[in-house]
């Protein structure tokens, strides 16, 4: 299992309308061959940055099969029009589970 952790920064003021685009554009992760799941987190330090979780069952899902897609132009289409700046997105595999 892959976890894609992207940071996007909003732009100031465009939260809530970014997260109301967030929520309909989750709904085409639901159909996304190996997406596992989907969460988005928002910092409590800098309520402009959010993180989205997404699980993929591999890396290829992700980076071979959804990103380009149409779907996922459907989704960038959605919510990049709020990003402050490019997105920094990583790849993480899990290392340790203790609880």
């Amino acid at each position: 299992m892959i976890l894609e952790i992207a940071q996007i920064d909003i732009k100031s003021g465009m939260e809530a309308d970014f997260e109301a685009n967030l929520a309909k554009a989750s709904e085409i992760f639901k159909v996304a061959k190996g997406c596992k799941s989907f969460a988005v987190r928002r910092s409590v330090e800098k309520p402009q940055r959010y993180r989205l979780l997404i699980e993929w069952e591999t890396l290829a899902d992700h980076t071979e099969l959804f990103t380009g897609s149409q779907a996922w132009k459907d989704y960038r289409a959605m919510v990049s029009p709020f990003f402050e700046g490019p997105p920094s997105v990583e790849h993480t595999e899990l290392t340790l589970q203790a609880f």
